[in-house]
């Protein structure tokens, strides 16, 4: 039997805007108020699905979620009909418009925290949504990707999907942007390593930006999703990174089985976790980047970090990397430099995905990594599963639906929602999804 990581993309909504919603996101504040076009964030993502899968990996799609949130507007006190809450949000209090019509549902590696059946204490694969509570405009996500989940993965006896944490700041979870798994094939056993910002009551704190996932979330998560306790590892992220804008640990290190692809300040006691990791994964190969070739803020800026690495089947890997990472030279003079070097990674793909850029979120943030053997794979929902012809008709449906230009202002135009409302139900189609929207209930 084989084994794939297979990668789970979101789609770019059809609000998908520039708000500066996220703080401690350095991008999605730099580029607040800037004028955004959906149409291209879509089509962006989608050619990074089917050059991937072209290259004979593994790729599937996750949908939008709906926005405007009129439901949650509701429950904020807007009344009258979907158009007249939305006219009213925008009349009194657009900053709360723009929250609701967030299309952060795009960056899917906070969708949830996956447990490969291998990991697994029942042998099943578990996925566990995450509650993003620590951002408003994220916070409602939950129960949207809950039943999508559950749409895509529908056999019990393979998978198990959990809800999410309870909504308090003690068991703030972002999902799999601040987990690891590190081992060898991926039909063995792996280490898991789920990366915390803060402990409740602990020490060690960032002072200038929150840190978002907590080790009471982690440690629920583990157990949620059945992964052997011998299998398991937590480790703090630096504080003092994460007040440099790394607001997640996909943004600061990234991993692929034996490989962990980390700059030198990502963690607290970094030198004991790397022995760690050594002495617990076989064959464990780290890659520190050294602050003098590539600085925190660099590495921010350029979303080095927020890359994919793929395994290739000769056994080497590939990065998959944002036109930032090229565009720096310092940071691609390093890059470069890796490739020379005794080391698994031996090649390099770049994407131009500057519309999910712009908002705070690289190659790395678009994807929620799920591994799955060979019957697994047969029992996910088909029609989620990349292709020429999944390819072609996503694109003549972003054609049709998505606008091209969008801006704040636009989001109290009730012809959007609309037009998002009418988008969503043919997805669900395409994706044979039912009814997983509140409008479709």
């Amino acid at each position: 039997m084989k084994a794939w990581e297979v990668n789970f993309d979101g789609l770019p909504g059809l609000t998908h805007h520039y708000a500066g919603l996220s703080f401690g996101n350095e991008a999605s504040t730099k580029h607040r108020f800037r004028v955004s076009n959906p149409q291209l964030a879509a089509k962006q993502g989608l050619l990074k699905m089917k050059a991937l899968a072209d290259l004979g990996y593994k790729q599937a799609v996750l949908p939008p979620q709906e926005r405007p949130n009129v439901p949650l507007l509701r429950q904020l006190g807007f009344t009258g009909s979907d158009e007249q809450v939305i006219e009213k949000a925008a009349a009194q209090s657009p900053q709360l418009l723009s929250a609701v019509s967030s299309a952060s549902s795009m960056w899917v590696a906070n969708a949830a925290t996956v447990c490969p059946s291998a990991d697994a204490l029942d042998g099943k694969v578990h996925l566990t949504v995450a509650n993003l509570n620590n951002k408003f405009h994220r916070a409602s996500e939950a129960p949207t990707t809950e039943a999508v989940l559950r749409a895509i993965f529908t056999n019990e006896q393979a998978f198990a999907v959990h809800g999410a944490l309870p909504q308090v700041a003690m068991f703030g979870d972002e999902g799999a942007a601040n987990h690891n798994r590190l081992g060898g094939d991926y039909l063995q056993p792996g280490l898991q390593m789920f990366v915390y910002g803060r402990e409740e009551g602990g020490p060690q704190q960032p002072q200038r930006y929150p840190a978002r996932q907590t080790l009471e979330a982690s440690q629920a998560v583990a157990r949620l999703n059945q992964v052997n306790p011998q299998q398991v590892i937590f480790a703090q992220q630096n504080p003092e990174v994460i007040d440099q804008g790394v607001f997640h640990n996909d943004v600061i290190a990234v991993s692929n089985r034996e490989v962990l692809f980390c700059h030198q300040q990502a963690f607290l006691n970094q030198p004991q976790l790397l022995a760690q990791l050594r002495e617990r994964v076989p064959g464990f190969t780290p890659v520190e980047v050294p602050t003098s070739r590539v600085s925190v803020n660099d590495a921010v800026s350029t979303y080095l970090f927020n890359s994919q690495l793929l395994s290739k089947p000769d056994g080497s890997m590939m990065l998959v990397l944002p036109q930032e990472s090229r565009e720096h030279q310092g940071v691609w003079s390093y890059l470069n430099d890796v490739l020379a070097q005794d080391n698994p990674i031996n090649e390099l793909k770049v994407f131009d995905l500057r519309e999910s850029m712009a908002n705070g979120g690289g190659p790395a943030c678009l994807r929620l990594r799920v591994v799955l053997n060979e019957a697994e794979l047969q029992a996910v929902n088909p029609s989620v599963l990349m292709n020429d012809a999944l390819f072609d008709t996503l694109n003549t449906w972003v054609d049709r639906y998505y606008r091209d230009r969008l801006t704040q202002a636009d989001l109290a135009d009730p012809q959007l929602l609309r037009e998002g409302r009418e988008a969503l139900d043919r997805l669900t189609q395409i994706l044979d999804l039912g009814s997983v929207y509140p409008f479709q209930q």
